[in-house]
């Protein structure tokens, strides 16, 4: 309410053309575009065999992913932006989230949704450490997290859930729902990432949730062997297919191209995540930091 919510702050003086977007195209499956990019799997696999040889380092290819989309938020904060009731606001936080399986060799013991905070001086091994310390926090063996605790609270009355749904929806679209609601549920990042390629599935481009504010939704696919000719020889090459859903009203196309340009830099070039940014860009009045993570 009055410009504020707790995950972010309304920005004026926008282009007339984006501000009539929302108007157009309200809900956020109405605006959704979708986009594939084939991520070269040999560079990343090496730098991969080459972080546990020379530095004992394990990375996986989703942390790749994930710390080349916080550097290049860091880069790009108009693509870190929302839309709530047709208003844009800028996020104060820089966040993704994604689903994986509470016991990894059992798949009936079922899935824990994990989300995370970053810092925008995050390295690759902050990215790291944050998500390996928060899979671990949500594995089988631990207790029942906050939204699982919610919502076995809301299906154990008839209606409730629905009641409960709709009055939070509610406030939530003036921004008067509670924070400690938008700290748990997955609904509220900037970024949700599957890795269907675990469950041996090619990528997705899933949809948008319109509760929430999820703008970005990342699906890493199984491996792909394509032919392309290189010093006018035809070989057999290896990629990671990514399929990316992202809502259209959030940025220019313009914004899009450049966050998305300095993606595929990154990764490949990992190695420049090593190290932190040396400049960061924020929203107005729309600063954040993180504390650095706990190695897991």
């Amino acid at each position: 309410m009055f410009g504020r919510r707790p995950d972010g702050r309304r920005i004026d003086g926008i282009d007339p053309v984006m501000k009539i977007t929302p108007y157009v195209m309200p809900m956020r499956c109405d605006a959704q575009v979708f986009l594939k990019h084939r991520a070269d799997l040999e560079i990343m696999s090496r730098y991969i065999r080459r972080q546990k040889k020379e530095k004992n380092e394990q990375i996986s290819y989703m942390q790749i992913v994930v710390a080349a989309y916080v550097r290049a938020i860091a880069r790009n904060p108009e693509v870190n932006r929302f839309i709530m009731n047709k208003q844009l606001f800028a996020r104060n936080n820089c966040s993704a989230a994604f689903t994986i399986l509470k016991d990894p060799a059992d798949a009936d013991k079922g899935e824990a949704v994990v989300k995370i905070k970053f810092d925008l001086t995050d390295t690759i091994y902050d990215v790291r450490d944050r998500m390996s310390a928060a899979v671990a926090a949500n594995r089988i063996d631990q207790p029942a997290g906050f939204v699982d605790k919610l919502l076995r609270f809301l299906f154990a009355v008839p209606g409730l859930a629905t009641v409960v749904v709709g009055l939070v929806r509610f406030l939530d679209r003036y921004g008067l729902a509670p924070g400690v609601l938008m700290e748990e549920l997955p609904f509220y990042v900037g970024m949700y990432i599957t890795n269907t390629a675990s469950i041996g599935l090619h990528d997705v481009n899933h949809h948008l949730y319109n509760w929430g504010n999820v703008g970005l939704f990342f699906g890493m696919g199984t491996p792909e062997t394509v032919a392309v000719a290189e010093d006018g020889e035809t070989r057999m090459k290896r990629y990671l297919p990514i399929g990316i859903t992202a809502d259209e009203r959030v940025c220019s196309g313009a914004h899009y191209g450049r966050f998305f340009n300095d993606m595929r830099r990154y990764l490949d070039h990992p190695e420049l995540l090593e190290t932190p940014p040396e400049k960061i860009r924020f929203d107005k009045e729309c600063e954040y930091h993180e504390d650095k993570p706990r190695k897991a």
